[in-house]
């Protein structure tokens, strides 16, 4: 692989990231660290905090802040866990699937505009390319780096 490719795959996905994360109305009202939390808790609710640092690739004090902070704004709820009454899980509140619906219509939307001139060949090569190099990316990540 060409030392050139990887720098502009670099600098793309950094770009992508920004266009992607900055606040907007057309995003919604979440930021991505909510968004990524909510969403996962969506998937695989109720989850303990450590499997949802691991699944998400972050230290458990970060998890535990973004819990923290979308636990003050009522989208999750803490509770004990009925097998062992020690660890605490956590779910999603009602609110808290509103908000992700709401923000989740938007992000789709907003890309259903962005992608509106891709064939659909093209969409589903891009999905299949960002699936796997987010796979690879935890693959990474849980190798220590």
């Amino acid at each position: 692989m060409k030392r050139d490719s990887l720098q502009i795959i670099e600098h793309e996905i950094a770009l992508l990231v920004r266009l992607t994360t900055t606040h907007s109305p057309k995003l919604g009202s979440l930021d991505r660290s909510e968004y990524l939390l909510l969403s996962e808790l969506d998937q695989r609710s109720p989850l303990g905090i450590n499997a949802l640092a691991e699944n998400l690739k972050l230290s458990l004090s970060t998890a535990s802040r973004q819990v923290s902070a979308l636990e003050t704004k009522q989208f999750v709820r803490r509770f004990p866990s009925p097998e062992n009454g020690r660890i605490s899980l956590i779910e999603m509140t009602d609110a808290g699937k509103d908000i992700l619906q709401h923000v989740q219509s938007k992000r789709k939307q907003a890309y259903a505009e962005v992608l509106e001139n891709w064939s659909e060949e093209e969409v589903l090569a891009l999905e299949k390319s960002l699936s796997r190099l987010n796979l690879d990316f935890k693959r990474w990540r849980s190798n220590g780096c």
